[in-house]
């Protein structure tokens, strides 16, 4: 929501958990096409119209995609089995990561109301979409040792699954991982 919120483009907010299901099969209201923003790789720039980059903004992102594609690649390497993939997001301005589906995968809440109805599901994991621009993914890039850069890389994973309403697989863990950050923290500022 915060990159659609920033650029002024609407969004109609559908929270009941049925609201998936309902928007799977009306895909199209009025001549304005419906697509989940918690679904697949969004393009906001096509999303408004503008398609047109000049050279210089793509050798700024080709650039960048080089030190994200590094990032991601040992990202993934660390959560492992926990995600599909871990890619870079234009979608986010304040949060540091955040949790989508594929674009073909049902959405978290589908699946919850089918398996609360008893239906098994083939297993579908989340993709990690990280903000290259958020100062604690800046941080992973080059400040921290292996154990700190994995401590935070399920932090950050942890955080986007409860902040879209998920439950952590292991809670005390969670908490061990946050409390080694913060005692570490304290230290540095003895």
């Amino acid at each position: 929501m915060e990159k659609f919120k920033e650029k002024g483009i609407e969004v109609l907010l559908l929270t009941d958990p049925i609201d998936e299901w309902v928007t799977s099969h009306l895909t199209e209201f009025e001549g304005k096409q419906l697509r989940s923003v918690m679904k697949g790789d969004l393009d906001i720039d096509e999303l408004e119209g503008k398609k047109d980059q000049s050279d210089s903004e793509s050798e700024k992102q080709d650039d960048e995609s080089k030190t994200e594609t590094e990032l991601t690649k040992k990202i993934k390497e660390v959560l492992g089995e926990q995600v599909k993939e871990v890619r870079i997001t234009r979608r986010l301005t304040t949060s540091p990561a955040c949790l989508v589906s594929d674009m073909q995968d049902m959405g978290r809440h589908l699946q919850q109301i089918l398996q609360a109805s008893g239906q098994q599901l083939p297993e579908m994991k989340p993709i990690l979409e990280i903000n290259p621009t958020h100062p604690l993914v800046m941080m992973l890039e080059d400040r921290l040792d292996d154990k700190a850069f994995n401590d935070w890389s399920h932090i950050l994973f942890d955080q986007a699954l409860l902040s879209e309403g998920g439950k952590l697989e292991d809670p005390a863990t969670f908490v061990k991982r946050l409390n080694a950050i913060f005692m570490e923290m304290g230290e540095k500022q003895s």
